[in-house]
C-alpha cells in the first residue's frame, strides 16, 4: 500500500575502486575497494503529508562493502542512519534515532572528498594514535562521526539561516556498547556565493571519568564561478591532550567535469595519558577527478600523500602495516559510482 501511495523509496550507491597505497620503507598493496567516491549503501525513506503544514517521515540507511558483499558495521545494521522525523514547514523538524553529529556536519560539508577514498580528511579523525580521541574513547565507536540514541531539532530554512540542536542520551554510559552521552548544536548562515558555520559538540561516556570529550568545528565557503573555495578548522580536545585540524580546499565544476584538491593538517599537543603526542603531526595533500557518466553514473580516480613528523604514524588504508613513525603513505585509486 506503501509503495501504491508513492511516499516510500529504496535508495543507494554501489561504488568501488582500484587502490593502490604504498607505505614508505613497508612496501606496497593494491587492492579492490568500496565507497571511494561516495560510501556504498541501501536505503529506505519515506514520508507521509499530514496536512497542515506537517510531514512525517523515516530514514534507515545500511552501509555495505561492495568489494566483499559484506555489511560495514558487524554490530549496527542501520549504521549510518536510522531516524524517525515530524516536520513542520515554519517551525522545522524534530528527528529522533541514530544520526550524524552537529561537528561532523559542519566539517565534512567543507571537504572535497566527502570523507572518503585516498584523499579523505578521515585518516586524521582516528583512535589508533594516542590523542583526544582514543583517551576518551579507547578503540570503540566515537562521536567524531555519529551518536545513538539521538533527538534533534533542525532549524525550518529562514533566509539563508540553518542550524540544529542534538541531545543523546547516554543510557548508562558504557562506551564499549556504544552508549555516550552527546550535547551539541550547530549554526549557520549561506547564500549563493558564500557561507559561514559553526557547531560544538560534548560528549561523556564510562572512559571519561576527569573531563568531557569536547569537539568544536568552524568553516566557511565561497563560490566564484565555477569554482568553491572552502577552509575549514577542528580541534578535538579531552583532559590535557589536544588535536586540531586545518583544512583548506578547491572543487572546480565544468560541464561533466569535477576537479577537486585539498591540504589538510593534523597539529597534536598535550598529553594522552603519559605519552607526549605534540611532535605527532601530519599533513595530507589530495588531488581528485571526477567524469560523469550520466546523471547516476561517474569513473573517478584519486590521488594523496600523507607526510608525518615526529612519532605520527598515519596511513592511507589498504596498505602495508608497520610504518615507522615520521614515514609518509602515498595512495591512489581509479573508481566507477552509480546511485539508484
Amino acid at each position: 500500500m506503501a509503495h501504491a501511495q508513492g511516499n516510500v523509496t529504496v535508495f543507494g550507491i554501489a561504488d568501488a575502486a582500484v587502490r593502490h597505497v604504498d607505505n614508505q620503507d613497508r612496501g606496497s598493496i593494491s587492492s579492490l575497494v568500496s565507497g571511494s567516491n561516495a560510501t556504498s549503501r541501501i536505503g529506505v525513506r519515506g514520508v507521509e503529508d499530514l496536512g497542515g503544514g506537517l510531514s512525517a517521515s523515516f530514514h534507515l540507511e545500511h552501509g555495505l562493502l561492495l568489494d566483499t558483499g559484506s555489511t560495514a558495521s558487524s554490530s549496527k545494521f542501520w549504521d549510518r542512519r536510522s531516524t524517525v522525523s515530524l516536520v513542520s514547514k515554519s517551525l522545522g523538524e524534530i528527528r529522533l534515532g541514530r544520526d550524524f553529529v552537529p561537528t561532523y556536519r559542519n566539517w565534512s560539508r567543507y571537504d572535497p572528498f566527502s570523507y572518503v577514498g585516498v584523499a579523505r580528511t578521515s585518516d586524521f579523525f582516528s583512535s589508533s594514535p594516542s590523542g583526544p580521541i582514543r583517551s576518551a574513547f579507547g578503540s570503540n565507536d566515537n562521536t567524531t562521526v555519529r551518536a545513538d540514541n539521538a533527538v534533534q531539532y533542525l532549524l525550518p530554512k529562514l533566509n539563508g539561516i540553518e542550524g540544529e540542536v542534538m541531545v543523546a542520551a547516554g543510557e548508562g554510559g558504557d562506551v564499549t556498547v556504544g552508549r555516550t552521552k552527546v550535547v551539541g548544536a550547530r549554526l549557520g548562515y549561506s547564500t549563493k556565493a558564500f557561507g559561514l558555520s559553526a557547531a560544538t559538540m560534548q560528549s561523556e561516556n564510562s572512559l571519561t571519568t576527569v573531563d568531557k570529550f569536547r569537539d568544536t568545528a568552524v568553516g566557511g565557503n565561497y563560490i566564484l564561478g565555477p569554482v568553491e573555495l572552502t577552509a575549514a578548522w577542528r580541534q578535538l580536545k579531552y583532559d590535557v591532550a589536544k588535536q586540531t585540524n586545518l583544512l583548506i580546499g578547491a572543487t572546480a565544476t565544468f560541464g561533466l567535469h569535477v576537479v577537486k584538491a585539498s591540504w589538510h593538517k593534523v597539529n597534536m599537543e598535550g598529553r594522552a595519558g603519559t605519552t607526549n603526542v605534540s611532535a605527532n603531526d601530519a599533513t595530507k595533500l589530495g588531488l581528485g577527478y571526477v567524469y560523469y557518466l550520466s546523471k547516476r553514473t561517474a569513473a573517478y580516480s584519486s590521488l594523496a600523500r600523507i607526510s608525518n613528523d615526529g612519532g605520527a604514524r598515519y596511513t592511507i588504508p589498504g596498505g602495508p602495516s608497520g610504518l615507522l613513525g615520521g614515514g609518509s603513505s602515498t595512495g591512489y585509486e581509479l573508481g566507477l559510482i552509480h546511485r539508484f
